[in-house]
């Protein structure tokens, strides 16, 4: 029997086997909306999965950027308190160096 299948019996249940629905004669033009492919929505589905799977990679990544940055922030941190401290060793050994100068004039 080649009998083409119905809407409450299709031939095949898969979407994209189906034959796209066409607008009826019945109604006005610009009633219908367009037909939708299928090839959009797996490339959003698709486009979704990669963006869901590189999700996890990508938060890594502006974790590891952030840890960077606070490492830099500390580094120069360092660098100052190690230059204030050996600013203050220098001026200490000039002060020494001045009270030796007056102590060797003075005697």
């Amino acid at each position: 029997m080649n009998t083409r299948g119905t809407i409450d019996r299709p031939l095949t249940h898969d979407p994209k086997k189906q034959a796209p629905m066409k607008p009826s004669t019945s109604e006005p033009a610009g009633s219908v909306t367009p037909d939708f492919s299928t090839s959009d929505a797996n490339d959003s589905r698709q486009n979704r999965t990669r963006q869901m799977q590189l999700a996890p990679e990508a938060l890594a990544r502006a974790h590891m950027h952030e840890r960077l940055r606070e490492a830099d922030v500390d580094r120069q941190a360092m660098r100052l308190v190690i230059a204030r401290r050996m600013q203050r060793r220098a001026e200490r050994a000039s002060l020494r160096a001045r009270r030796a100068l007056a102590m060797a004039v003075m005697q």
